[in-house]
């Protein structure tokens, strides 16, 4: 895995590329001189945990042959205040999950994915402490 992060503007406004050519901009905050018109580092993580666990869901309800209209997931971390560097100490993870979905089978996948398969999550949580929840908004 490789990624290049490049500036495009002075001071913090930065694009990460990956080897498929796909794109994310980064800015600093604009209590610091970013613009705010990229993901802000710590934000990007909070992204990626969301996007990790989501694809494991998606994948755990195919395999349970659950029928998933649609995934939306809510985090929130909150950082260790005046230190540096000021890492998460907690992060929640909240699943919405639509379709024709069994309770015990959202239950399931949610579980499988914040416990044992994200690779985010597991990487997050040496320093943070990770709860999650979920919802099934029945089609």
């Amino acid at each position: 895995m490789k990624i290049t992060v490049k500036r495009l503007e002075a001071p913090y406004f930065l694009q990460a590329s990956n080897e498929e050519g796909n794109t994310l901009t980064l800015d600093a905050s604009p209590d610091i001189g970013g613009t705010g018109r990229g993901f802000r580092p710590m934000q990007t993580l909070l992204g990626a945990l969301g996007g990790c666990a989501s694809i494991d869901v998606v994948t755990i309800l195919e395999r349970s042959k659950q029928k998933l209209d649609d995934i939306e997931v809510n985090i929130e971390g909150h950082r260790t205040p005046g230190v540096e560097p000021s890492l998460f100490e907690t992060i929640h993870v909240h699943f919405l999950l639509t379709g024709a979905i069994e309770d015990s089978k959202a239950e399931f996948a949610v579980k499988r994915s914040m416990e044992k398969y994200c690779s985010v999550a597991k990487t997050l949580e040496a320093t943070a402490k990770i709860t999650f929840s979920w919802e099934v908004k029945h089609a």
